[in-house]
C-alpha cells in the first residue's frame, strides 16, 4: 500500500489512536508497522482475530498483560555471551510470568475462540527459569542473600565488619566530640570517616579522604579503623564478584531458552495488538466487515472515525454491485471530501483487521491498491500549479490502476478552463471505469451531472444543502446529482426578485430543465424517506404487539401447566395417604389372623388390587389439538397401539372377538384385552411373521411356583419361564417353593435370584409362609 496514500487518507492518525489501547511496549512497536493487507485470506484472518478479542471484551474480561517487557535486546546480548543485570533478569522473569498468566486466562475461557486459543498454545511456560531467577533476584532487581551460600556468608561478614567499624567510630564521637565538626559518621570513597576539625588533624591521626569547601573540616579515617575498613572493602569486592558469577549463571540459563522466550514475546505482542484493535473498535462503535474479492463496498450509517461522534453525520455508501463509479456534486464545504476520505479510510481499516464505524452487515472489497488525489498539493519548489499538481498525481495513479483498485478523485479536472476540465474529467473517469476499477469522484462541473445518466456503471450523488438555514446537512444522496442553489441563497440573503429573474433569463432551457429535474428528484427522495420512516415505525409497533401477545400466551401456558401439576401432586398425595392407611389396616388384619395361616399369594394379590387402585397421572406438559390421541373404539389391523400393561408400542394384527385383539409387540405376538390397548394412529410399517407367541396379562399366572421334586436343571428352566410370566403379569412379589431337603435346590434358586436383573431383593419365607422351604422374591 502506497505510504503517501496512507498520509493523504490519514490512516497514520488511526494508528496513533490505536497505540493508546496497547498494554505493552512490544504491542506499541508492532502497531507502528501496521499496514493494510492485500491478500484476501490474510484480511479475513485479521478480522476473525479482532472479532474473537471483541467477544472477550464484551464479556467484561481483558487479557492480562501486566509485567510483560520487551526483552528482545537482552536476549540478543545473552545469545552472544553477554551478562544481564539483576534488573534485566527480573524483567525476563516478569515476562515469563505475564505470558503464563495470559495463557491461563485464555484457557479458562469456555468460549469458542479457535484463533486465540491456538496462539496461547504456542506460549512456553518456562516455569523452571522463572523460579531460578526469582530465587536469586527480588522484585526490585536486587540479588538476594539466598542466591548462593557463598554470597550469604560474604554479606554476613560485611554486616559484622560494618558493625565493628561503627562501634569504633561511635567511641571516637563520644571521646573526641570537641575535635569533631559534627558527631556523625559518614562515608567517603566507600569508607567510613569522621568530620574532624582542621586544627585537630594531628591529634586524631589517620587518612584524610576529603575536606569541606571551606577547608575547616577534614573527613578522616582514624588509624584504629583502617584495617577493619580494608577488610570491609575486600568483602565488598568479593560480594561483587559473587554477584557477577550468579548473574552470569542466570544469563547462561536465559540464553538456553532464548528462542522460546523470543517467540513468547512475539505472541504476547501480537495478542496485545489484537486486543487493542478490539478495544478501538468498541470505542468507535464499530462492526466487523464482511470481506469480499469482488470490489463490493456497502455501508449503512457509516461515520468518519476521526470526526467527533457528536458532530459527524452518518451516511449510506454502496459501490461495486449495481455500479462501479460514483460522481458526487454539490457546494463547497458540503462534505464531499469528507465522504471521499471516509470510504478510503474505512477500506484501509478493514484491510488492517480493524472494525469500521458503521452498522452491522457492512461489506468491503480487498483492494491491492487504494489511490487518492485529494486536496491542493501544489508544489512551490517545482513551480507547479494546482492543476499541474493534480495531473501529476493522476498520471501516476493511471499507471497502476486495475480491477483490484479503489480510486478516489477530489475535484477532478479542477484548476483549469471549466469546459476543458470537464471534458478531461469525463475522459479520465472513462479510462478508470474501462479498467474495471472502483472509483468515487467529486466535482463542481455541471457537465458531469448528466454523466451518470449515460453510463450504466456510474451513479450520480450529491451532498444535501438546506436552503432555509443556508447550511449543508452533510447527508449524501445517492442517485441525485447536486444542483445549484445560487438563486435560492441569494433570495434568502435579500437580493431583489427582479435581479434574480433577470439572472435566470440568461440560463438556457436545458439547464433549467436539469435543475427542475434535480429538484423533483430531491422532493421524491424526501417523501420516500418519510414514508419509509412511517412504515418502519408501524413495523416496530406490530413487532412489539406480537411480542406482547406471545408473552401473554406463554404466561397462560405456564399457569395452566402449573395448575395441572399442582392438581396431580395433590391427587398423588391423597392416594399415597390412602395407601399408607390401607397398609396399616392390612398389617393389623394380618396380625389379628396370623393363626389362620393365610397364604402369602393371597396377600400379594390383595396388594396388587390395592396398587391398581392408583390412577396413572398425566406427565404430558404441552397438549395441542394436533397431538391429542383420539379414542377409537374398534381397532383395525395395521393400527399402531400402546400396550398399557407393559408400556410398549405395537401393531394390531387381527381382531379375535369384540373384546380381544392379537397384537405384535417387537418380535412377540400377544392376545390382549381391548381395555389394555391405546390407539396411536395408522401404522406405516409392515411386520414380518413374529417368532414368539405368549399369553397376555389376562392369562392367569399363580403368585407361587412349586419346584419340589424337580431336578436342579429342570427346576431352573421352569423358574426362568415363570419369572417372565410373572413380570408380564405385573406381580410385585412372588413365592418360590423349593422345600428344605438337601438344600441343593434352595441354593440353585438363590443363585438364580442374585443374577436376575429384574429382581430387586429376596428373603426366606416367614413361619406362616413356609419358612426356609420358601423364597419370597420382590420384582422391579
Amino acid at each position: 500500500m502506497n505510504e503517501r496514500m496512507i498520509r493523504v487518507l490519514e490512516f497514520d492518525k488511526i494508528i496513533e489512536q490505536l497505540i493508546n489501547y496497547a498494554e505493552t511496549s512490544i504491542g506499541k512497536q508492532q502497531m507502528k508497522q501496521i499496514r493494510p493487507a492485500t491478500d484476501m485470506e490474510t484480511v479475513v484472518r485479521l478480522q476473525d482475530e479482532t472479532d474473537e478479542a471483541t467477544h472477550v471484551e464484551r464479556l467484561n474480561k481483558t487479557l492480562p498483560l501486566g509485567g510483560v517487557f520487551d526483552i528482545r535486546p537482552s536476549l540478543k546480548r545473552v545469545s552472544i555471551g553477554g551478562v544481564l543485570t539483576a534488573g534485566e533478569c527480573i524483567e525476563v522473569s516478569s515476562t515469563i510470568y505475564g505470558g503464563r498468566t495470559a495463557k491461563d486466562f485464555m484457557e479458562e475461557l469456555e468460549e469458542d475462540l479457535p484463533i486465540l486459543h491456538a496462539m496461547v498454545e504456542e506460549i512456553t511456560p518456562l516455569r523452571h527459569l522463572e523460579q531460578a531467577i526469582n530465587r536469586c533476584v527480588d522484585d526490585h532487581g536486587h540479588v538476594l542473600d539466598s542466591a548462593s551460600e557463598k554470597l550469604r556468608g560474604i554479606r554476613s561478614s560485611i554486616r559484622t565488619l560494618e558493625s565493628r567499624v561503627r562501634e569504633k567510630l561511635d567511641s571516637f564521637t563520644r571521646t573526641h566530640s570537641n575535635k569533631l565538626s559534627d558527631a556523625i559518621i559518614t562515608i567517603r570513597n566507600d569508607r567510613y570517616v569522621l568530620p574532624v576539625k582542621q586544627e585537630y588533624r594531628a591529634s586524631i591521626g589517620g587518612i584524610v579522604h576529603d575536606q569541606s569547601a571551606s577547608g575547616q573540616t577534614l573527613f578522616m579515617e582514624p588509624k584504629a579503623v583502617v584495617d577493619i575498613n580494608n577488610q570491609l572493602q575486600e568483602a565488598i569486592v568479593n560480594e561483587k564478584r559473587e554477584i557477577e558469577r550468579i548473574l552470569m549463571e542466570l544469563s547462561s540459563l536465559i540464553a538456553e531458552e532464548a528462542i522460546p522466550l523470543e517467540h513468547n514475546v512475539h505472541i504476547l505482542g501480537k495478542m496485545d495488538v489484537i486486543f487493542a484493535r478490539a478495544k478501538y473498535g468498541q470505542s468507535i462503535k464499530g462492526s466487523k466487515p464482511m470481506m469480499n474479492d469482488r470490489g463490493i463496498i456497502k455501508m449503512k450509517q457509516a461515520r468518519h472515525p476521526l470526526i467527533d461522534p457528536r458532530e459527524v453525520v452518518a451516511n449510506d455508501i454502496e459501490l461495486g454491485e449495481r455500479f462501479t463509479a460514483i460522481v458526487i456534486t454539490g457546494p463547497n464545504t458540503g462534505g464531499k471530501t469528507v465522504t471521499l476520505k471516509m470510504v478510503g479510510l474505512c477500506s484501509m481499516m478493514a484491510q488492517s483487521g480493524l472494525q469500521v464505524p458503521a452498522l452491522d452487515g457492512c461489506k468491503f472489497g480487498v483492494f491491492s491498491h487504494i489511490f487518492a488525489d485529494i486536496g491542493d498539493e501544489q508544489s512551490i519548489e517545482q513551480n507547479l500549479s494546482t492543476f499541474s499538481s493534480h495531473m501529476t498525481t493522476i498520471v501516476e495513479i493511471l499507471k497502476q490502476v486495475d480491477e483490484q483498485t479503489l480510486v478516489l478523485f477530489d475535484e477532478l479536472g479542477a484548476g483549469t478552463d471549466p469546459q476543458e476540465g470537464a471534458a478531461l474529467a469525463m475522459a479520465i473517469l472513462d479510462e478508470v471505469i474501462d479498467r474495471q476499477a472502483r472509483v468515487i469522484a467529486t466535482t463542481h462541473y455541471p457537465e458531469l451531472k448528466a454523466y451518470g445518466y449515460n453510463r450504466k456503471q456510474v451513479v450520480n450523488a450529491s451532498v444535501e444543502f438546506d436552503v432555509e438555514t443556508l447550511r449543508p446537512t452533510y447527508r449524501l444522496l445517492l442517485g441525485i446529482p447536486g444542483r445549484s442553489n445560487a438563486f435560492d441563497i441569494s433570495r434568502r440573503l435579500g437580493l431583489s426578485s427582479k435581479l434574480i429573474e433577470h439572472a435566470k433569463s440568461y440560463i438556457g432551457i436545458d439547464s433549467k430543465n436539469v435543475e427542475n429535474m434535480i429538484a423533483s428528484l430531491e422532493q421524491s427522495q424526501n417523501r420516500a424517506e418519510k414514508d419509509y420512516e412511517q412504515a418502519h415505525e408501524l413495523l416496530m409497533q406490530a413487532e412489539s404487539l406480537y411480542q406482547d401477545l406471545m408473552n401473554a400466551w406463554n404466561e397462560w401456558q405456564d399457569k395452566r401447566e402449573k395448575l395441572y401439576q399442582k392438581a396431580e401432586e395433590k391427587a398423588d398425595k391423597a392416594i399415597q395417604r390412602a395407601r399408607e392407611e390401607a397398609e396399616i389396616i392390612v398389617q393389623e388384619i394380618r396380625n389379628m389372623h396370623r393363626e389362620a395361616e393365610w397364604k402369602e399369594h393371597e396377600w400379594i394379590e390383595a396388594k396388587k388390587l390395592l396398587d391398581s387402585a392408583k390412577p396413572e397421572l398425566s406427565t404430558k406438559k404441552d397438549v395441542t389439538p394436533s397431538s391429542a390421541n383420539k379414542e377409537v373404539k374398534e381397532l383395525k389391523p395395521g393400527d399402531d397401539i400402546k400396550l398399557l400393561t407393559i408400556n410398549q408400542k405395537g401393531t394390531v394384527l387381527e381382531k379375535i372377538n369384540d373384546h380381544e385383539y392379537l397384537v405384535q409387540v417387537g418380535i412377540m405376538k400377544v392376545k390382549v384385552d381391548r381395555k389394555d390397548l391405546q390407539y396411536m394412529g395408522k401404522s406405516k410399517q409392515k411386520y414380518e411373521q413374529p417368532i414368539t407367541t405368549i399369553k397376555g396379562s389376562n392369562y392367569h399366572v399363580k403368585t407361587e411356583l412349586d419346584l419340589r421334586g424337580e431336578r436342579l436343571e429342570d427346576a431352573l428352566l421352569k423358574l426362568e419361564k415363570y419369572m417372565d410370566d410373572a413380570l408380564l403379569a405385573g406381580y410385585p412379589r412372588v413365592s418360590i417353593i423349593h422345600g428344605k431337603g438337601t438344600g441343593a435346590l434352595r441354593k440353585g434358586v438363590q443363585e438364580f435370584v442374585k443374577q436376575h436383573p429384574r429382581i430387586s431383593d429376596s428373603r426366606p419365607g416367614s413361619s406362616g409362609e413356609g419358612g426356609s422351604g420358601v423364597t419370597v422374591i420382590r420384582l422391579k
